[in-house]
């Protein structure tokens, strides 16, 4: 997800693509980020010089003043180098990026929280499959099954039920009930 408002000024990956734990998968722009760094370092250091003319005026009243506003120049350069850092959006785990292509969208502006990118464990699947009502009494946990993917239609994949769950959705005018499933080993 993006980390804070900004604009994407990179991607260097897409759906498809194999990652690896901390790989770069874009970047927001910083411009605005790095001039705030040094409008925070300058802002401190003008501070710092206020407190030691404080202190060689003997001006003990002016000298904590001005320690609470360093401490507060302090906290804002802290937090931007904070964004900084985080202007880089990483993998968070080893995978393959299964939704997600801003690279045609190369100076787009991102809100707080949108999700970029989602990766997917590479080594290990979860099947959702959709039961409809009818058909839940004949479902259990543990219970062995064959799954035929469209791309795929050459060959079924075995699995086995996992977890079942107890709320009904609405797909297409039907009851159906939400069961996962893992695929079974040489499956994938």
């Amino acid at each position: 997800a993006a980390p804070f408002q900004g604009f994407v000024a990179s991607a260097r990956m897409r759906a498809g693509d194999t990652v690896k734990r901390g790989d770069i998968l874009a970047e927001l722009d910083d411009k605005d980020l790095k001039l705030e760094r040094t409008r925070w370092e300058s802002e401190y250091a003008r501070l710092a010089q206020e407190k030691r003319k404080a202190l060689a005026a003997l001006d003990r009243t002016e000298a904590a003043l001005v320690d609470a506003q360093i401490e507060q120049a302090r906290a804002q350069l802290d937090l931007t180098l904070l964004k900084l850092e985080r202007s880089r959006v990483t993998a968070p785990i080893d995978g393959v990026v299964v939704s997600g292509d801003w690279s045609q969208k190369l100076g787009a502006p991102v809100d707080q929280g949108t999700v970029m990118f989602e990766i997917a464990p590479a080594w290990s699947y979860r099947v959702h499959l959709r039961v409809d009502e009818g058909d839940m009494r004949h479902v259990a946990a543990g219970q062995p099954g064959r799954l035929l993917l469209a791309g795929r239609a050459d060959a079924t994949l075995p699995f086995e039920i996992t977890r079942l769950t107890s709320v009904a959705a609405v797909e297409d005018g039907q009851n159906v009930f939400r069961v996962e499933a893992t695929l079974a080993e040489g499956g994938a």
